[in-house]
């Protein structure tokens, strides 16, 4: 495998693990620690957190799909979901919490970096 579709694969997993925490473990203490959440406001926001979660799944689908699928194995398809999770990165850092950009937002540009950096060819 090479490194683009090795930091891909990190994203996507990342962004799994993600929708588990937001869709399933929002209102546990894991959930509760990692979001720096009260009980309280975690239970007010869990439908929320869900919505959020399965967005976080649609990009890993995404990522995972271009990956493995035949017909998605292009530059344009990986790139296309790498931008999305860049841009939802920089969005969380600017309206949430600064630390967002680094989590994911970065991993996401590492892996576009990487993608681009290959030559044509060789997809």
């Amino acid at each position: 495998m090479n490194p683009a579709a090795i930091a891909i694969s990190v994203v996507a997993l990342e962004h799994l693990y993600f929708m588990v925490l937001e869709m399933f473990l929002w209102q546990t203490p894991l959930g509760l620690q990692t979001f720096h959440n009260t009980a309280e406001f975690a239970q007010k926001s869990a439908p929320l957190a869900a919505n959020q979660g399965l967005y976080n799944g649609f990009l890993a689908a995404g990522l995972l799909f271009s990956l493995v699928h035949p017909a998605a194995r292009s530059r344009a398809v990986r790139s296309f979901f790498l931008g999305c999770v860049v841009v939802a990165g920089i969005y969380g850092a600017l309206t949430a919490i600064p630390s967002i950009f680094f989590i994911q937002a970065l991993p996401a540009l590492i892996a576009l970096a990487l993608l681009l950096g290959r030559r044509q060819s060789r997809e």
